[in-house]
């Protein structure tokens, strides 16, 4: 992981100073139109994804708080991220967020900044005065009533996560750094595809990211989120049919749909018990019914970062961590 940072940085330091936003600037992102007169100086960024992506273009100076973190920070980003007040690992106040006198609010999700958000709606913002953003990828869900990840009709790619990558690079006046973080994951995704793409297997997989309790359903990435992706990646499909980003399933479901491979995902919250991924394994291990899947008997459990199940960085992280098990189980 060191000589990716390495690479990254010679990446950035070789492209220079080429690129500078000229201000003001006006970004058009998931149906608002948001004017930046200069580059933000005091960010509260909700929502994991949203910060890691502002600490890898080098802005932690200009972020003050952060919430909502289903995982630790990544390990490399550490450092700079202890600089940075986590107002909680859950879904924040609004008092709390504007407690910190923001002038940029940008969200991973609309369940931190929407119509139904539990925090504030857009509009809230902008009547403060305060700049705000979503990640492009949450903005392709279709949302019915109620729900709010949403579904999709289109399987999540990386081209959304670029879009978000090159509009902050934007606001803040570093498009070089972005340009050079977004070729170092347009790599990583190539170097993937070339390995696991030629794979005539066609695995299916299940991602399962949490249950309430073993008797409860399964929480499960969609057909066409980002789980959906990094099958596909690894030359493979999802063996979940709904369009439903985050459907939940029942056992039996998932026992009909009897996939080849089964991720579960290793969560830092603590919600629930089943967040730990060595209880998912202990449970499908133990089950009665569970345990006679064919994955289950041939080993074919794999351990995935459970923020990698998001539409975020980490995503490609993910695929990279499944990706070096599947060599380990033949499975390449």
């Amino acid at each position: 992981m060191k000589k990716v940072i390495c690479a990254l940085g010679l990446a950035i330091a070789s492209v220079g100073s080429a690129l500078a936003t000229t201000y003001p600037l006006t970004i058009e992102n998931c149906g608002y139109k948001e004017t930046f007169a200069k580059a933000p100086e005091r960010v509260v960024a909700l929502g994991q994804n949203t910060v890691e992506i502002l600490l890898l273009l080098g802005l932690e100076d200009k972020v003050k708080a952060s919430a909502f973190w289903p995982t630790k920070v990544l390990p490399q980003l550490a450092e700079q991220n202890a600089k940075i007040k986590t107002l909680t690992v859950e879904i924040p106040t609004l008092e709390s967020v504007l407690a910190q006198n923001p002038d940029f609010v940008p969200a991973q999700s609309p369940l931190l900044l929407g119509p139904e958000s539990k925090v504030a709606k857009r509009e809230d913002l902008m009547t403060l005065g305060v700049n705000s953003y979503v990640s492009p990828g949450m903005c392709a869900t279709k949302k019915a009533t109620g729900d709010m990840y949403g579904s999709r009709q289109k399987l999540w790619d990386m081209t959304y996560l670029y879009k978000e990558i090159e509009d902050f690079a934007k606001i803040f006046n570093v498009e070089d750094r972005g340009q050079a973080v977004i070729a170092d994951f347009k790599n990583r995704e190539a170097d993937l595809r070339k390995e696991f793409g030629k794979s005539k297997k066609d695995l299916s997989f299940v991602f399962w990211f949490s249950s309430s309790s073993p008797s409860a359903d399964a929480y499960v990435g969609g057909k066409n989120s980002p789980s959906g992706f990094i099958a596909s990646l690894m030359g493979g499909h999802n063996a979940i049919t709904s369009e439903t980003e985050w459907p939940t399933v029942g056992w039996e479901s998932i026992i009909a749909a009897n996939p080849d491979v089964i991720v579960v995902s290793s969560l830092d919250r603590n919600r629930w018990a089943l967040d730990n991924a060595e209880e998912k394994i202990k449970f499908l291990k133990s089950d009665p019914a569970v345990s006679q899947l064919d994955a289950v008997k041939k080993g074919h459990i794999v351990m995935m970062d459970g923020q990698a199940m998001n539409p975020t960085i980490r995503t490609i992280y993910g695929a990279e961590q499944v990706g070096e098990q599947l060599r380990k189980l033949g499975l390449n």
